[in-house]
């Protein structure tokens, strides 16, 4: 058996044999992954799915799969720990890029693919996203508006039954006026914050 590292550059030999082939005949499609989000913080990835069909769009059993990250910045690697596997297509041409992994890079990059069957090869690219956090926890000061906006609209509805109830033509004149809006309330634009007059 070789050594990982004979293996891996066996691998990396072969892909690019294979990439210098004339493409045709062949055809690659990526199923699932392109344009996935990737949470760093959590390690969650989607693997990849690709399909490898001949030029009548028949899946092709078989075929040879390499899935290859980047080396540096935004990317990952496989369950092996490195940045190349490789695998062969089932009954319906698929092929799962199985034990992918983020790196703690944020960042966008791209997974080269190259499938070959037969003298011939395919590559296509997969464009993929790292991000530091869930896109819907990213709005820090969300709450700090939500809190102006209820205030003020607190405000306004206040003065307008206060408004209303004063109005000196009210057709019930034994119910009490609304309270006015609290007083010493201060609202400043742009700052989110809320407190006592200063």
């Amino acid at each position: 058996m070789l050594p990982q590292t004979t293996a891996r550059a066996a691998a990396w030999l072969l892909i690019t044999v294979l990439a210098a082939f004339p493409q045709g005949g062949l055809k690659l499609v990526i199923v699932e992954g392109d344009g996935a989000v990737n949470n760093i913080q959590q390690r969650v990835a989607r693997e990849p799915i690709v399909q490898v069909t001949d030029e009548d769009d028949r899946p092709v059993a078989g075929a040879v799969v390499a899935f290859t990250l980047p080396d540096h910045g935004a990317s990952g690697v496989f369950a092996d720990g490195s940045r190349l596997f490789t695998t062969t297509t089932d009954a319906n041409g698929r092929a799962v890029a199985r034990g992918f992994q983020t790196n703690s890079v944020a960042g966008e990059f791209e997974m080269n693919v190259t499938a070959s069957y037969a003298g011939k090869s395919v590559s296509r690219r997969i464009k993929m996203t790292n991000i530091a956090r869930a896109a819907a926890a990213a709005g820090g000061g969300g709450g700090k508006i939500l809190l102006i906006l209820a205030l003020v609209g607190g405000a306004v509805a206040g003065g307008v039954a206060a408004a209303a109830g004063g109005g000196g033509g009210s057709s019930n004149p034994a119910a009490p006026p609304s309270p006015p809006p609290a007083a010493g309330i201060v609202i400043s634009p742009g700052a989110g914050s809320v407190g006592p007059p200063r």
